[in-house]
């Protein structure tokens, strides 16, 4: 126990720090002290019990929630976003919109940005988002084939080109079909120059955001065309496929489904994904809540971003 007078001399720093506000500098020059003393002395304030710090978690933030996740499946970051229901539509909107404030906040400079087309989370993130400040030389690739049925095309040229024009970027397109016929047919894009230019970005890429999806595509990829076929999926799903991240599917281990349907796809592969420095998933609600577990277990990210619901699950599995 420290002595009275050392605990008085304490009790006066953390007032004229906390109370007036003074700097470390002031309050070591008035009372005649140097700035180390006065550095241990708010050490062994908290120590003592005189100064206690805590920190009030506004109602809708889920700190100890995301530090759970992130600790969980080793994640480096998680942001779990306040939703009212699990409206689907609903849970796409807010989730859009944390990603959003999450991409302006750490976009840096020289940035290579891989963007999934054909996600309506994404598509969320891009109507929510604010004009960046200018960063130099970022670059945004498209890492799924954005060519698909013409009625809803114009979604992917729109989630790739306003993202590119809101980051001050420029945008790479990968001008071919997310699933494309057979293999042959994939060989055939795969000469085309722009095609090539376009994944031979994929291993520059830093920051991936990619939509996590269930093995039933959802109602924008499905309006594409980029979809394989009902006979198809029944494959899939009796090979144990659970979801896909950019229609490579894995099991509910997170472990890649190998079938042929993987030789149709032109995107950006899974190992690719993990590579990125940030390898951000945007995905929540119910129907997704499988495959974002598989996700998480393959380590295929390393950052997530979605709802409070289905965060509290992903704790439960993960006990």
């Amino acid at each position: 126990m420290a002595r009275i007078d050392e605990l008085r001399l304490m009790a006066r720093v953390a007032r004229m720090y906390y109370e007036k506000e003074m700097r470390q500098s002031d309050i070591a020059r008035q009372l005649g002290l140097s700035q180390a003393t006065v550095s241990r002395l708010f050490k062994r304030a908290k120590e003592e019990g005189i100064v206690r710090i805590s920190v009030n978690v506004p109602h809708g933030v889920f700190s100890e929630l995301e530090e759970q996740i992130i600790a969980a499946y080793n994640l480096r970051d998680a942001i779990v976003v306040d939703c009212v229901n699990e409206d689907e539509q609903m849970i796409q909107r807010d989730i859009g919109a944390a990603a959003a404030y999450y991409v302006e906040s750490t976009i840096k400079p020289n940035e290579v940005i891989g963007l999934s087309s054909w996600s309506g989370t994404l598509l969320a993130l891009v109507d929510a988002m604010h004009p960046v400040s200018r960063k130099n030389d970022v670059r945004v690739v498209q890492i799924l084939g954005g060519i698909g049925n013409p009625a809803a095309e114009i979604h992917a040229a729109r989630l790739t080109g306003r993202f590119a024009k809101l980051v001050n970027g420029t945008a790479t397109y990968l001008p071919a079909p997310g699933v494309v016929g057979s293999e042959a047919a994939r060989h055939v894009f795969l000469e085309d120059q722009y095609v090539r230019e376009a994944m031979a970005v994929f291993d520059e890429v830093s920051l991936a955001l990619v939509g996590i999806g269930a093995v039933e595509p959802s109602e924008l990829l499905a309006n594409s065309g980029n979809i394989f076929s009902d006979a198809e999926l029944d494959i899939l799903r009796g090979e144990g496929a659970v979801g896909d991240i950019l229609l490579h599917f894995f099991d509910a281990d997170g472990q890649p489904v190998k079938t042929s349907l993987d030789n149709r796809v032109m995107s950006m592969s899974l190992p690719q994904v993990r590579q990125a420095d940030r390898a951000v998933g945007v995905a929540g609600g119910r129907r997704k809540r499988e495959a974002i577990l598989a996700v998480l277990r393959g380590h295929w990210i390393n950052v997530l971003i979605t709802d409070c619901f289905t965060a509290q699950r992903l704790i439960a599995d993960a006990r």
